[in-house]
């Protein structure tokens, strides 16, 4: 879909047939179910170490992960918009927190680096629900060249929309 289309106009669009992005909820709200259920079993069986290595596991999140892609462009191909669906949020309880999180979290004479794509399918086959996984599986790659080259990883994280927030810093309002 082009960017220069109708939907992502300034324009209000009017009547939108909310169903299929209401069948995106649904399918994603039922693996997330059937993950708790899977999830609660196998731990059960398993520690947690073990549980998150757990292929059942790996394959509902797997499952989740492009149930997630399927709604996010759902919601951007119907409407034109680019939501932020799968970020994980801990709201601090005030202020000192927020200062407290900044002055901690970064390690001493640490910077993020951000690597960024825009990517589009080409045809046929070709989908945007598996670039994230395709970018994780190298995140990870180059997070074990970097701990070998001698680096400290604080965190790494692939993302889709915009650069992964990590927490470090304080967010600039102006």
């Amino acid at each position: 879909m082009s960017h220069e289309d109708a939907t992502h106009g300034p324009a209000p669009m009017g009547r939108v047939d909310a169903e299929p992005m209401h069948r995106a909820v649904d399918a994603l709200a039922a693996a997330l179910h059937d993950y708790v259920g899977t999830a609660v079993g196998v731990r059960a069986e398993f520690g947690a170490a073990e549980a998150d290595e757990d292929p059942r596991v790996l394959a509902l999140e797997s499952k989740v992960g492009h149930l997630n892609a399927a709604l996010f462009d759902a919601l951007h191909s119907s409407l034109g918009m680019h939501p932020d669906l799968t970020s994980s949020v801990w709201e601090p309880a005030d202020e000192s927190e927020v200062d407290e999180i900044v002055e901690s979290g970064l390690p001493e004479g640490g910077e993020s680096f951000y690597l960024g794509f825009v990517v589009a399918a080409r045809g046929g086959d070709a989908s945007l629900d598996g670039v994230i996984d395709l970018l994780d599986a190298a995140g990870e790659s180059v997070a074990t060249h970097l701990t070998e080259g001698g680096y400290d990883i604080a965190e790494w994280a692939a993302s889709r929309g915009e650069a992964p927030g990590f927490g470090f810093y304080e967010e600039d309002d102006e």
